[in-house]
């Protein structure tokens, strides 16, 4: 199953250092390999997205105090 939610949970977050303990210590099964790679993306997307909104919030000024134009 893909994971799409750019919003990352707490519980996401332990299972992602859940399995890499597990991967450390004594190897991980196909199907956690799997887990591990699809919850990974999942939060390099969510970072992505926040960092994307963060920057698109900010507004740049001139000397003047008025708003620069952008450039996307």
């Amino acid at each position: 199953k893909e994971i799409k939610n750019y919003m990352i949970t707490q519980e996401m977050i332990d299972r992602i250092n859940e399995l890499s303990r597990k991967e450390k210590s004594e190897g991980l099964s196909t199907d956690e390999r799997i887990e591990q790679q699809k919850l990974r993306r999942a939060y390099i997307d969510a970072f992505k997205e926040n960092l994307k909104a963060q920057l698109d919030n900010i507004i740049v000024v001139d000397e003047e105090g008025n708003p620069a134009a952008r450039k996307n």
